[in-house]
């Protein structure tokens, strides 16, 4: 007999070898017992979560003369024929490839007639959210009057594309991810059955890898089967599923927190250059990170989900604090969002390495400032317990001698005080920028603006979000922000000028440099700017640009309207009285 895949042969045949859906097996099976089945059922969750195989197990046990407690008996002809796909009386449909208006007709029109060999007529319609319109609506009206002894039965892993006119007329259960310590005892289970040796950390990693999906971990069971030579182990399964090694992630994190920033751009190449996945990389740090975080918190729980923990892992957990770990986790987070849109995933890693290590200098640095702070203080105070040690000495003196005392001088001290540098504004820049600027540039920055704030980071977002554009020309744009500091953290942030340098290249075709300025500072810089170039100012395109609002840039002087020269009436006036002076005195 050709050989057969795992999740074929360990398909389930009962409704207890279902495994992690304890509730939706219980249910169908007190509904049998109690013989309150629906006339149409939905199936809904994940791939590999059991819908199709639950569904085939309501087929035998409700037509299995033999069943017990709602479970098919699977020796009798009725159930071993379902099993073997045979009873004309079960019909299993794949709704992908049999997703027109006439194929479901056709179901309807067969439905009418009763069932020949079993008591019920079963209908299983897979992937039923590839149904077409027209499909749904001719499906619909055998739902709400169903013909008797007719079970509809639809599996679907995408519910949210299903009809409501569809799903009220049904039962829904939800099928859940499996548990990845279920996975790993069903996994166990299988090998113990079929002689296999294993390393039981190897199960873990193919349960973690199987992403809550019992399908997919028989398909890597059987993959690392394949591989390895007659013994399942933790390498063969690191090797087969793509992951890391936990002294690969034990050893780059290490250098992360110690802030080792060359080592772990070392350990990070290495990694790679073993052909490691970019983007299962993240998620191993991720889930890495987030291990970290849990065995800080409950130490006990994670123990019974991963298995054995390296003493590496539990020295890091015991050294970092929960705020660094939360920090390690934003910055992997964002950085897999970023290579979602690049070839070029690498590029991305090492920069969030770089992040990850230095975000630990910066901590230890802060946590330092205040200890340096403090121990300033203590030496100021010491110095001016001596001053006033030695001032009452010499008042005492001069008291003793009978003179009389001078009043002392108050003792000169200096305060140390700490003054930041303003932030400087690129003012040569500004005006380059102002020199060229449109009113078009700036019209499509700002139509795209919105959609250019989407397409960055969470960090990157916010940082812009408290800005806008107030001037643009074809290779400069300006921004003006509301806070001082973020328009400082904004003029060092290359990969933000980077971004927006992209992005607007993207949706505007229109690729300028970003120049970062204040809001506060705007005003006088561009009144500054007009006040020098008040002669080619006035037939510039610029002026709707750079005057944010204005009509244009000269001031409100210059924009006095010039007096009519050729006015009719005066002209008419002149000519009869004359261009003298009158003055006229009332008597």
């Amino acid at each position: 007999m050709a050989y057969q895949a795992l999740y074929r042969v360990w398909r389930s045949q009962r409704f207890d070898d279902v495994v992690g859906q304890k509730a939706i097996t219980q249910t169908l099976k007190n509904a049998i017992i109690q013989k309150k089945t629906s006339h149409a059922y939905l199936f809904t969750g994940p791939r590999g979560t059991g819908k199709t195989s639950a569904a085939k197990i309501f087929a035998k046990a409700i037509n299995c003369q033999h069943s017990v407690d709602g479970e098919p008996c699977n020796e009798c002809e009725t159930c071993i024929a379902i099993t073997e796909g045979r009873l004309n009386d079960v019909i299993e449909i794949d709704a992908a490839s049999n997703n027109g208006v006439e194929e479901i007709r056709d179901i309807r029109d067969k439905a009418k007639y009763a069932p020949t060999q079993a008591e019920y007529k079963v209908y299983i319609i897979d992937e039923v959210h590839m149904l077409s319109t027209g499909a749904f609506n001719a499906l619909l009206k055998t739902l709400e009057e169903p013909p008797k002894n007719v079970i509809f039965i639809l599996a679907t892993t995408e519910p949210h594309k299903i009809p409501l006119t569809i799903i009220s007329r049904t039962q829904r259960f939800d099928f859940k991810r499996i548990g990845t310590q279920d996975i790993v005892d069903h996994l166990a289970y299988i090998l113990k059955q079929i002689n296999v040796e294993f390393e039981e950390q190897a199960l873990y990693v193919i349960g973690r890898a199987a992403e809550g999906g019992m399908r997919d971990a028989l398909s890597i069971l059987d993959q690392t089967i394949s591989f390895s030579d007659e013994k399942v182990t933790l390498a063969d399964a690191m090797q087969v599923t793509g992951s890391l090694t936990y002294e690969m992630m034990d050893q780059y994190i290490s250098c992360c927190v110690t802030g080792d920033v060359e080592q772990a751009l070392e350990t990070l190449e290495s990694i790679l250059s073993s052909g490691k996945e970019a983007r299962r990389f993240l998620e191993d740090l991720l889930l890495y990170c987030r291990d970290l975080l849990m065995f800080q918190q409950a130490p006990k729980l994670l123990a019974e989900k991963v298995g054995n923990l390296t003493d590496k892992f539990k020295e890091l957990a015991g050294q970092t604090s929960a705020e660094k770990i939360y920090q390690m986790i934003q910055i992997l987070s964002d950085t897999q969002n970023d290579i979602r849109f690049t070839n070029n995933a690498n590029i991305y890693l090492e920069v969030a390495t770089v992040k990850l290590a230095k975000s630990v200098k910066r901590t230890i640095e802060t946590s330092e400032e205040p200890k340096q702070e403090v121990a300033s203080s203590s030496t100021e105070l010491t110095a001016l317990q001596q001053q006033i040690e030695t001032l009452q000495k010499e008042l005492a003196g001069i008291k003793k001698n009978g003179v009389a005392a001078k009043e002392p001088e108050p003792a000169k001290t200096t305060r140390v005080t700490s003054s930041k540098n303003a932030l400087r504004i690129p003012t040569e820049l500004v005006y380059k920028v102002l020199n060229e600027a449109t009113r078009d540039h700036l019209l499509n920055v700002k139509n795209v603006w919105e959609d250019l704030l989407q397409t960055l980071s969470v960090t990157q977002r916010a940082m812009l979000k408290a800005s806008e554009p107030v001037a643009a020309g074809p290779k400069g744009l300006v921004i003006a922000f509301d806070y001082e500091i973020v328009c400082g953290r904004a003029m060092d942030d290359e990969e933000l000028q980077l971004a927006v340098h992209n992005n607007l290249s993207r949706l505007a075709d229109y690729a300028p440099d970003m120049v970062c300025i204040t809001k506060e500072s705007w005003p006088k810089l561009r009144q500054s700017f007009i006040s020098q170039n008040k002669d080619s100012i006035g037939t510039s395109d610029s002026e709707e640009s750079v005057s944010n609002g204005d009509s244009h840039f000269m001031t409100e002087a210059e924009q006095q309207p010039e007096p009519e020269t050729n006015n009719q009436v005066v002209d008419e006036a002149i000519a009869m009285f004359g261009t003298e002076l009158v003055e006229v005195i009332n008597d």
